[in-house]
């Protein structure tokens, strides 16, 4: 199972730290939308040797056409190696933060996936522009603008889901799923894996299951014990989202989540992980030594994910336990 790691480091740093991770065994970087741009450290880190992804970046407040340049370009610096991963955010962060349109969340995502794609097969397979969607229409192609055929093949569209329909559609339209980091086992096999069925309908093209997963790991008990208080506090701000709230449901956990929502409201941060219980950490995370963290990754996920995608918030983990945690799931 290929693993990927969060690419936390300054920008000017991109690419050394891509090298280091890439030293210490993993197969791939991938990026966010935080507080940073989500595709420049790719563009530095393109030529380290390893994958790179956008995991996940915002598509509402993007054109698929200015999606589909940047993914052709890192896919061209990057030899091959880039996968465009796409994220639909909540309502509020849309319209208030980015200044956007929110509507119809997942037929807005389909209409900008099936959009990204026509303009990639444009290029890639010399194919006349006329995609005419519900949301977005891209009719015009001229030579000055047209990057041609790309040497490495267009790169694969992957699509950030949670929601059954969300979920399902991914599955129906894109290249791949990427699993998002506030999940359980339970709820992974229960619904997301049956909305991946339902969408896929028996086709037998090929589609990635990538998952990310928030591991709190160590090398002693004390280092474990410091990585599963930290990441505490995610698991919280996660849990104060009502579209995480199907996660709480499967589990038992409904009634949690509109407390937290109102804690989060009056800013108070410090109580919200103090309601993240020990079994909550241990059913949301993976969590212990590295190898003990390689057993419940490959239990959790290894006869259904392609790769997963392993997330340290929070906390400082060392090279050497990452090479660990690498060789013992491999």
């Amino acid at each position: 199972m290929p693993i990927d790691v969060w690419l936390n480091a300054p920008l000017a740093e991109s690419a050394a730290r891509a090298s280091e991770l890439r030293s210490a065994g993993v197969d791939g970087v991938f990026t966010f939308e935080g507080a940073h741009d989500v595709f420049l450290p790719l563009s530095l880190a393109a030529t380290a040797g390893v994958d790179i992804m956008t995991n996940v970046a915002m598509a509402f407040p993007r054109s698929p056409m200015h999606l589909a340049h940047t993914a052709w370009d890192l896919q061209a610096l990057s030899g091959g190696r880039f996968r465009l991963g796409l994220g639909s955010q909540i309502r509020p962060h849309i319209e208030r933060r980015y200044g956007s349109t929110w509507s119809e969340p997942v037929e807005r995502m389909r209409d900008t996936v099936l959009a990204v794609q026509a303009i990639l097969r444009a290029w890639q397979e010399r194919e006349r522009l006329d995609y005419r969607g519900r949301f977005w229409q891209h009719t015009l192609m001229t030579p000055q603008f047209d990057p041609g055929p790309n040497p490495y093949g267009a790169p694969p569209v992957l699509v950030g889901a949670l929601g059954p329909r969300m979920t399902e559609m991914v599955a129906q339209v894109a290249d791949g799923l990427l699993v998002m980091p506030f999940n359980t086992e339970r709820h992974f096999r229960e619904r997301t894996l049956a909305a991946v069925d339902k969408g896929l309908a028996g086709s037998e093209r090929p589609f990635e299951i990538i998952v990310e997963a928030i591991v709190a790991m160590g090398d002693s008990p004390e280092e474990v014990a410091t990585a599963r208080l930290a990441v505490r506090n995610l698991l919280a701000f996660y849990g104060s989202t009502p579209s995480y709230r199907p996660v709480l449901e499967v589990e038992g956990w409904v009634e949690l989540q509109p407390e937290l929502n109102l804690l989060s409201k009056q800013g108070r941060w410090a109580e919200m992980a103090g309601l993240i219980d020990d079994s909550m950490v241990d059913a949301l995370t993976v969590s212990g030594t590295p190898a003990e963290c390689a057993g419940q990754l490959r239990t959790r996920f290894g006869d259904s994910a392609s790769r997963v995608c392993c997330y340290f918030p929070g906390y400082q983990v060392a090279d050497t336990a990452i090479a660990d945690l690498v060789a013992a799931l491999r």
